[in-house]
């Protein structure tokens, strides 16, 4: 009996997900998070040489994608669908996807530059809306430009579109957040509206740190033009030393 290509691939898919370790990488994820090796190696439970050619398989299936972010290499699922065969396969199954803490400092997180634009969870859930929104439309080379709507929204914060168009750098591109593990906005646009972040007071830089503060003006502003529910910032450890020394004394 004569086996179709597609039947093959089917079964070499189908072979890879079924090995446990795999499956508990894949699984890991299906929230939308980048991961390094050594990290899907702890949670798979197997060395860092078994965890290597595990993801060798998977990326060589198109099951994963390799992202390389400066020294730094993350791994994460490779297509929407992949994640909806594991949900599919998890109904069946009746099991559920592990969880994942993050241990990057609280204030880091939550806000900080990475190189010349906005991380963490505030440029996450920026970036976020703007999908959303349809402000950002992806392009074939996995880069953004922006729609009608977009473009109105970006020239009405008084970034020039057209002109940061025309650098010599990348106009628009998803960078991926180190701690969230999800895209924020990179590329010249991510700058400019940094830029426009820092220079309308919406939040502020420490002296020494990467780390921004989101403040009343920008929570304000941001959760208006972007339409985002943004959550509560952690504070700043000087500022819970000092709301320390300045609290009446416990009776």
């Amino acid at each position: 009996m004569h086996v179709q290509q597609h039947d093959v691939g089917v079964s070499q898919v189908a072979a890879a997900i079924a090995e446990p370790a795999r499956t508990k990488m894949l699984c890991s994820l299906m929230d939308g998070h980048a991961r390094t090796s050594t990290e899907l190696a702890a949670i798979a439970d197997v060395s860092a040489s078994t965890a290597s050619a595990h993801l060798a398989k998977l990326k060589e299936l198109a099951l994963v994608r390799l992202h390389i972010q400066g020294r730094h290499r993350y791994y994460s699922l490779a297509d929407p669908r992949v994640a909806r065969a594991l949900e599919a396969l998890m109904v069946i199954g009746q099991s559920a996807p592990p969880t994942f803490s993050s241990r990057t400092p609280d204030r880091l997180q939550f806000a900080r530059t990475c190189y010349d634009h906005m991380a963490g969870t505030l440029a996450v859930l920026m970036h976020d809306r703007m999908l959303e929104a349809g402000w950002l439309l992806l392009t074939a080379d996995q880069g953004y430009q922006l729609s009608a709507r977009g473009e109105e929204a970006f020239e009405g914060l008084g970034i020039e579109v057209a002109e940061l168009a025309s650098l010599r750098r990348r106009f628009a591109c998803p960078c991926l957040d180190w701690s969230m593990r999800r895209p924020h906005l990179g590329g010249a646009l991510g700058a400019a509206l940094l830029k426009v972040a820092m220079a309308r007071r919406w939040v502020t830089q420490d002296m020494d740190s990467r780390a921004l503060a989101l403040t009343a003006v920008g929570r304000k502003e941001i959760s208006r033009r972007f339409a985002v529910e943004l959550p509560l910032e952690p504070t700043a450890p000087s500022q819970a030393k000092r709301s320390s020394a300045n609290a009446p004394n416990a009776v």
